[in-house]
């Protein structure tokens, strides 16, 4: 169970990460849309796990390894947006959110059938 404080820099982080995406997709994964479908903080919010959704990107593992490797940088950037909100910024570990993929293979095996 999240406290009051997680929940609100969740938010937070998720929102200016969005944007950072936003600026930075063409670079990370170019010709793809990054999405923060999710963020979660540790209690002592120094550590945040981040979940994107690619799309439309054939090979996911090798943009996630991308992603990842630009890690310190993303971490870096969003330092400068959030430093005046958060005393300490978090550490990044980004996940790969395929939970709309199962969900339009859960849909095309249901229509199929």
């Amino acid at each position: 169970m999240d406290s009051v404080r997680q929940n609100k820099v969740n938010s937070l982080l998720q929102k200016e990460l969005a944007e950072i995406f936003l600026r930075e997709a063409r670079t990370l994964v170019p010709g793809s849309l990054i999405t923060v479908s999710a963020v979660r903080v540790s209690p002592d919010l120094g550590l945040a796990k981040v979940y994107l959704s690619l799309f439309p990107v054939k090979d996911k593992k090798a943009a996630m390894a991308h992603i990842k490797e630009h890690g310190h940088r993303l971490r870096g950037i969003l330092g400068n947006s959030v430093g005046k909100q958060l005393r300490i910024v978090p550490d990044l570990v980004f996940y790969l959110d395929d939970s709309l993929d199962r969900a339009e293979e859960i849909d095309k095996l249901l229509k199929g059938s």
